[in-house]
């Protein structure tokens, strides 16, 4: 019984790690745009703090990044361990 649901998950389970990497890199993208047009009003608002801005920006974007990375490699190796 247990080997029968095993095999139709396992079916499956390649469609699902598509849609999880799928979903981790789409909110990524999403939101290192709201970043980038955040920042960008936030400069035009205060051009003297640009550097400031710019380097917090960059360094959220690069954890997103990261956090986005990981969610794929997840969603990767779910489907060698499953």
């Amino acid at each position: 019984m247990l080997a029968m649901i095993l095999a139709a998950i396992e079916g499956t389970l390649g469609i699902g790690v598509c849609i999880g990497a799928a979903i981790a890199a789409i909110a990524a993208g999403l939101g290192i745009g709201k970043i980038g047009g955040a920042a960008m009003e936030a400069i035009a608002r205060q051009p003297e703090s640009t550097g400031d801005i710019r380097s917090n920006m960059i360094v959220i974007a690069a954890l997103i990044e990261g956090v986005a990375l990981f969610a794929v490699i997840v969603c990767v190796l779910a489907m060698f361990v499953g």
